[in-house]
């Protein structure tokens, strides 16, 4: 066997940002959208919990999304580093024309900025997913914030809105709400 005369690279450094996808906001308080990388980890738990209703998940499961789903998530931060926006999904392997949105979640300090919005966007029109045309999620019969985000996007995006019921209270345990697979397009990414 012969050693390798290629520098080695650790995964976490290749994670490394070194530009936003996107600025946003306005010059008082401006907002950096990019890929999450292993240091967004904990930083995205916090956020995480921070926003009910949404469920949080382990501080691990946060760790692999911003390392090995880095392509179909985002994080936002403010100019401090702040992680005030997160958003989570992958291409589905049995569908690869479609993205299944897994979270959504906007901090106290970015409500009312159409951060999620922006955060869905910029992952739809990052290049690895130029194949994508349908976007999909689950949502409670009682999360209105989320229903009014997709509402919003089949409508900016002129394409149609689906749902119906897909996980049944039974199947969660008996203790979480119902939830419906809701599905956005065909759209073209080029056009998002």
């Amino acid at each position: 066997m012969t050693a390798s005369t290629e520098p080695f690279t650790p995964s976490a450094d290749l994670a490394k940002p070194t530009v936003a996808d996107a600025v946003v906001g306005n010059s008082a308080a401006s907002l950096f959208i990019r890929k999450p990388n292993p240091d967004d980890g904990w930083g995205i738990y916090e956020l995480v919990k921070a926003c009910p209703p949404l469920d949080v998940n382990s501080a691990y499961a946060y760790l692999l999304l911003a390392t090995q789903f880095r392509d179909s998530c985002a994080v936002a931060t403010n100019e401090d580093g702040e992680i005030v926006g997160f958003v989570s999904g992958y291409v589905k392997a049995n569908a690869p024309d479609t993205y299944f949105l897994w979270q959504v979640a906007v901090g106290d300090k970015a409500r009312g900025t159409g951060l999620a919005r922006r955060l869905v966007e910029a992952v739809m029109t990052r290049p690895e997913l130029a194949e994508v045309h349908h976007l999909e999620t689950t949502i409670t019969p009682d999360n209105q914030a989320s229903w009014g985000l997709f509402r919003r996007l089949a409508e900016r995006w002129q394409v149609p809105l689906n749902s119906r019921e897909y996980f049944s209270t039974e199947q969660l345990g008996g203790e979480h709400d119902p939830e419906n697979l809701v599905r956005i397009g065909p759209f073209a990414t080029a056009r998002i």
